[in-house]
């Protein structure tokens, strides 16, 4: 009789779990060990895009955002915040991966108090931004996306600084950063100048904000601004931007003042001005050659 008919043994199956380890060479490695090949392999990079800026003036920075958090062509969130807070003296405004800009900022709030702590003050504004940048300059190649500009308040006065994720760092007046920062740009430039007055920043602000949610699809949302003065930052308001771009279009510009000026009141009997000649180089003959 066969020992498998006394014992009720059988044969083990290949094929089950087994308890033991497999060989060197069995390791099966499961799908998504790799990020970045996972998403090259099973699906298209999500784009994703903000309108983030900041400028330094006579008195204080100014911060920016629109609030609007997308994800390929859907709106992840509409009313995100995107300028945060570090410190009484310093925030930053994020733009890039959402979990990484969060991310980083906790750690930066962290190294800051810590240094606080240790040396006890805070540091400048440009040891903040120098240790931002070097913290985030080790993980250079990893698909890490933070943009952000750091807006605060010193010993030295007010001071602003670009940051990215692969280790720049840049000390600037203005700073537009996000798929919408070209038509940011576009008003900042037109209307910055460093001796302006608190309204007139905040003015320019929101209307840089309002017109790049108007051409960028992934920037819309509310405005967001903040100003950072030498007592500390401040929130200043939150508006709507589509309502406020349409309060904007309702505002006589600057270029329409100019063509109604220079347009001839032909009622009057007025006459066209002259292109390239001044009223000095206009004089009647008084003789015939």
């Amino acid at each position: 009789m066969a020992l498998q008919d006394v014992c009720k043994w059988q044969a083990p199956d290949t094929q089950e779990t087994s308890p033991h380890l497999p060989q060197a060479g069995d390791w099966a490695v499961p799908r998504g060990w790799d990020p970045q090949a996972f998403l090259q392999t099973h699906g298209p990079r999500l784009a994703h895009g903000t309108t983030t800026l900041a400028f330094r003036f006579r008195h204080g920075v100014i911060a920016a955002a629109d609030t609007r958090s997308s994800c390929g062509n859907y709106v992840a969130c509409p009313a995100s915040r995107k300028v945060i807070p570090v410190h009484q003296h310093l925030l930053g405004t994020t733009s890039g991966t959402s979990a990484d800009c969060v991310t980083w900022y906790r750690v930066l709030q962290r190294e800051l108090r810590l240094r606080a702590l240790r040396e006890g003050q805070l540091p400048s504004v440009a040891g903040a931004a120098k240790l931002l940048s070097v913290m985030m300059s080790r993980y250079r190649g990893l698909d890490l996306c933070v943009a952000t500009a750091l807006c605060g308040w010193d010993r030295s006065g007010p001071a602003l600084f670009y940051v990215y994720s692969d280790g720049t760092c840049l000390q600037g007046d203005i700073f537009s950063v996000g798929s919408g920062s070209p038509y940011a740009y576009g008003v900042l430039d037109g209307g910055y100048h460093y001796d302006m007055s608190t309204q007139e920043a905040y003015a320019l602000a929101r209307r840089a904000v309002a017109h790049a949610t108007r051409r960028d699809a992934y920037s819309g949302g509310s405005v967001d601004l903040f100003h950072v003065r030498e007592t500390g930052w401040e929130y200043v308001s939150c508006h709507d931007a589509w309502v406020l771009y349409s309060e904007l279009q309702k505002l006589p510009g600057p270029e329409k003042e100019q063509e109604e000026e220079a347009t001839p009141d032909r009622a009057g009997g007025g006459r066209e001005p002259s292109v390239g000649l001044a009223p000095g180089d206009l004089k009647v003959p008084t003789e015939r050659l």
